[in-house]
């Protein structure tokens, strides 16, 4: 995948989705609930909006259901990034898609519809990605009649296996539904917009019709920060049925901006190589050379911040990079500034442009510093500056003919592996002040510089 310019799915309708929920594997991080009596374990739908970290090696859950693993029900990403929804009891059934979805910019609609007393056996079983069925599956479908554990009195589990609590979502979740009772098709959660695109829509008001949740029905609208089974929790059911999900291992920090109808940037997992390590939904970095964001910019102002997180052996490079620059060198030892079409600051104060050192600034940057990045690409003058603490320390014009976009980043050598969190206006580190753009938008430490803005998609329709 390249670096695309305004993001994948840069949803916007009439619908507003106004949070979603970061799960970090690292943290095993999931929703719990026991229902106190059985729904319908044949009939169900699950929807959820889904942004997805990318960590093929391992699978990681969207929903699941049973006390152990010969009745776990579950839908996961895979292992190679493949959507699966397993049938636990041997010979029961087991659907895998061809395709894989792996795209770390981008928001899926998923939608499951079980139906296990259809009697055409591919009929037990549909899924659907972005409002179109996909067909393009294998396995075995579940027996006719089978029974879940979904909707059963056992643990029912959002981004987790239920028996044993592993194989964590890692990314990002909103507007999630469990239908009881009923297979609905993707009609009654989205509709194409008049750009092609599709989008969610406001529960009830889908082309579908009104939504029944049934008994054990839930609507996971992650509006709440409280860690209670309740109505104040970020696992509040607003369906009306009070179905409330206990969070385990989540923390306010991570409900978020980031959603379908306004996606923000993250660091990109498909760009770079094995000695970077991401978390916290693309969002942390434990790595050396190159990294870089999941959108572009070839004009606006916009602003980001970075927060050094590890000790003073980590030396990173934070800037911008012209995309043919990042990818061409994104495997090598160069840095951000060290290359044409380039600029970084170090954390020794260097300041780095168009392959040459510039030199001292005049600061250091040490642990639990926070970076802000401000790059203006509508001035007469294109300018970038940076920011220790919410004070300018150094600014730089760009020189170049701006023939590519440019994304953001940084880099340490392999000597010098470092940990930090960037924030584009969804941080995953702790905020004390709280500080949006002027749209409203994000989330910063210290205050966005007047005329420049979060890096997100709202913001790119208007100023990108």
């Amino acid at each position: 995948m390249g670096i695309p310019i305004l993001g994948a799915n840069s949803a916007s309708g009439a619908y507003e989705i106004s949070n979603s929920l970061r799960f970090n594997d690292n943290d095993s991080a999931y929703l719990s609930r026991t229902p106190s009596s059985a729904g319908d374990r044949r009939t169900f739908t699950y929807s959820g909006w889904l942004k997805p970290a990318v960590a093929s090696a391992t699978s990681r859950t969207l929903i699941g259901a049973g006390a152990n693993s010969g009745t776990n029900d579950y839908s996961i990403f895979q292992s190679g990034n493949k959507l699966r929804f397993s049938f636990a009891t041997e010979g029961s059934g087991d659907i895998v898609t061809d395709g894989v979805f792996r795209d770390p910019a981008a928001w899926y609609h998923i939608v499951w519809a079980i139906d296990t007393t259809q009697s055409t056996a591919s009929n037990r079983v549909k899924l659907y990605i972005n409002g179109t069925q996909e067909t393009n599956v294998s396995g075995t479908y579940p027996a006719q009649d089978y029974q879940t554990s979904i909707n059963n009195t056992v643990a029912n589990v959002v981004g987790a296996r239920s028996y044993s609590t592993t194989s964590y979502y890692d990314g990002y979740m909103a507007d999630v539904h469990l239908i009881d009772g009923q297979a609905l098709d993707p009609t009654y959660f989205g509709e194409t917009n008049d750009n092609g695109v599709w989008v969610p829509v406001e529960n009830g008001k889908g082309a579908g019709g009104a939504i029944n949740f049934g008994t054990n029905g839930f609507y996971l609208q992650f509006k709440q920060t409280g860690t209670s089974a309740d109505a104040s929790g970020m696992g509040a059911d607003t369906s009306g049925n009070t179905n409330h999900f206990t969070p385990s291992n989540l923390a306010a920090l991570d409900v978020t901006e980031d959603t379908p109808t306004n996606n923000f940037a993250t660091l990109n997992p498909l760009i770079g190589n094995s000695g970077i390590t991401y978390s916290e939904g693309n969002l942390q970095f434990s790595q050396y050379y190159n990294t870089a964001s999941t959108i572009a910019v070839a004009n606006g102002k916009w602003y980001l911040e970075m927060k050094i997180l590890n000790d003073n052996t980590y030396n990173p490079v934070i800037g911008i990079a012209q995309t043919h620059t990042t990818l061409a060198t994104i495997d090598v030892n160069d840095y951000h500034g060290n290359v044409t079409d380039s600029y970084g600051i170090s954390r020794e104060g260097n300041l780095f442009a168009n392959g040459s050192n510039i030199g001292s600034q005049g600061f250091t940057l040490a642990q639990n510093d926070i970076v802000g990045v401000a790059l203006d690409l509508d001035s007469g003058t294109k300018t970038i500056k940076w920011y220790k603490n919410g004070s300018q320390v150094a600014t730089r014009n760009l020189s170049e003919t701006q023939s590519n976009p440019y994304v953001f980043g940084t880099y340490a050598s392999s000597s010098q592996a470092g940990e930090g969190s960037f924030n584009f206006g969804n941080p995953a580190f702790s905020i004390s002040s709280g500080n949006s753009d002027a749209n409203g938008y994000g989330n910063f430490e210290y205050s966005v510089p007047s005329g420049y803005y979060a890096l997100c998609t709202k913001n790119l329709a208007q100023f990108g």
